[in-house]
């Protein structure tokens, strides 16, 4: 089959190339998806500089979202699948491909409203955002929310399932007014938004809650806003911690604000997760696909993707992801 490779096994944006290598063999209870389109994710340009590996025993290839149909099914796969079934799906590697390997337990099936490029930009970023959100940060209808990178894949659909699970404030933070004007443009968007480049983020939580400070954060930026995260936390607030993109080392962290307002601070990661943890948050979130539209939908759930690439131009796509221009997921289409 033909895949993304990296020239070396890592380097730079120019060491992406199409090349060809081995078709995954079929493991017990796995079934073998042809891909139709994939979703580029930040954590791919880590694995390629070789800051992130994969997880042991996944695939080398970069790529951990996608959309497709089943061509063969393994042995003791008994979850009712067939040959031609349309899915999307998470994986722990390999979706830069024209084929994958993946655990039936890790797939859906695709709803009929979303396009396959709709559908590849799904698996990922929401299933992150319904974790922080859901199963790490234990959101509560009238919950005041913060979310950071709010432009990203993650941002975007943590906003719209904090929306839907009933926040009563959902203030988003970004680098530019275009993103944050988007975000308040949005059916279900950010209520309040703050440009963390000129504003102190934490005025405008605490001005959006009437001084109380937000329940609950996702966060993906780590070390530059870690200080401020607690002060913008109200009493008994929660933080989920996804990502360290400012870096992980906090200097001159008082430590006062976790004990005097009892805060609970939590990491969370999902590709390196068990099998059975992936296939359980997996069908959780599946309870909520149908409700998933495509940007022009109306559903309470909606899909927003800056551009579809063809594969064959995976360098271009991955610069403007690496440069922060995108708002909304980046996906590529295999031609």
């Amino acid at each position: 089959m033909r895949a993304v490779l990296i020239e070396g096994g890592k380097g730079p944006v120019e060491a992406l190339h199409i090349g060809e290598t081995a078709r995954p063999t079929l493991q017990p209870g796995e079934v073998l998806v042809k891909i139709k389109a994939f979703a580029l994710n930040r954590m791919d340009i880590s694995q390629r500089e070789g800051k992130y590996p994969s997880p042991p025993g996944a695939s080398e290839i970069l790529g951990v979202e996608f959309t497709g149909h089943i061509t063969a099914l393994g042995s003791n796969a008994s979850l009712g699948w067939q040959s031609g079934d349309e899915v999307l799906g998470l994986s722990s590697g390999g979706a830069y491909a024209e084929y994958i390997a993946v655990p039936e337990t890790q797939i859906l099936r695709k709803p009929p409203q979303l396009s396959w490029t709709e559908a590849a930009s799904i698996p990922e970023a929401f299933i992150t955002a319904f974790q922080a959100l859901v199963l790490v940060g234990d959101i509560k209808r009238g919950d005041d929310v913060l979310i950071h990178a709010a432009a990203s894949g993650v941002g975007i659909a943590a906003i719209q399932l904090a929306r839907f699970y009933g926040a009563r404030t959902v203030t988003a933070t970004a680098s530019t007014k275009d993103k944050l004007d988007w975000l308040l443009s949005l059916p279900a968007g950010a209520t309040h938004v703050a440009n963390y480049k000129t504003e102190n983020f934490v005025d405008v939580a605490k001005g959006a809650t009437g001084g109380k400070g937000v329940d609950l954060i996702v966060d993906m930026v780590g070390q530059a806003h870690f200080t401020r995260n607690l002060d913008a936390l109200a009493m008994d607030g929660r933080m989920t911690m996804l990502s360290l993109i400012s870096g992980s080392e906090v200097s001159n962290l008082n430590i006062l604000p976790i004990l005097a307002k009892r805060l609970r601070i939590q990491g969370s990661t999902l590709r390196s997760r068990s099998a059975d943890y992936k296939a359980e948050v997996v069908r959780r979130f599946g309870e909520l696909l149908g409700t998933v539209t495509g940007s022009g939908g109306d559903g309470p759930i909606r899909t927003y993707i800056h551009k579809v690439y063809p594969w064959t131009e995976i360098k271009e796509a991955t610069r403007v992801m690496e440069a922060d221009e995108n708002i909304g997921k980046i996906v590529a289409e295999i031609v």
